[in-house]
């Protein structure tokens, strides 16, 4: 069993569990608490009250679809934001790169989810009005990627360069 949970954590956090390095995973999750997990907390209970204050009259496969949506997606974003550990700020900075786990795929998980979380969301609560936030915030996200993009390259030079080659968006 601690097997899968070294894997896992290895994954999810990037964390190496082995040895000494135990105590890290604790660690890690204290160090991250103020905004990570509290971000976490907020956001899914803010859908939560979304969904109970708007929901379905009936549940079809439109709003199956978006529920499933609203789950991957958010699951995806938490770990996508606890996988760039003290990485994850407001401005563009390059601390460290980032190539593990969700990041050795999706250079952005963290735009990717949280779209596929807002879809879930829209789809959910049947408001296609809605949409107008999603037609603002993906160009919003698309700018701020190549930003990111930008600085990161400045930094690691060929490094990223290589990385972004075998990555998506």
């Amino acid at each position: 069993m601690w097997h899968e949970v070294k894997t896992s954590c290895h994954f999810l956090l990037g964390v190496s569990l082995a040895g000494k390095e135990r105590g890290t995973l604790i660690f890690l999750f204290v160090k991250q608490f103020p905004i990570n997990v509290l971000l976490t907390i907020v956001v899914g209970t803010a859908t939560v009250l979304c969904i109970r204050r708007f929901p379905p009259a009936v549940w079809d496969a439109t709003h199956v679809i978006g529920l499933v949506l609203i789950i991957a997606g958010f699951v995806l974003w938490t770990v996508a934001r606890f996988q760039l550990g003290a990485s994850l700020t407001v401005t563009a900075q390059a601390r460290k790169l980032v190539t593990f786990g969700l990041y050795s795929r999706i250079r952005n998980p963290i735009y990717v989810f949280a779209s596929c979380f807002l879809v879930g969301v829209i789809l959910v609560i049947a408001r296609p009005a809605w949409l107008l936030i999603l037609a603002i915030i993906v160009p919003l996200q698309i700018w701020r990627a190549r930003k990111e993009s930008q600085v990161l390259e400045a930094t690691f030079g060929d490094e990223y360069r290589i990385y972004r080659a075998g990555t998506w968006f």
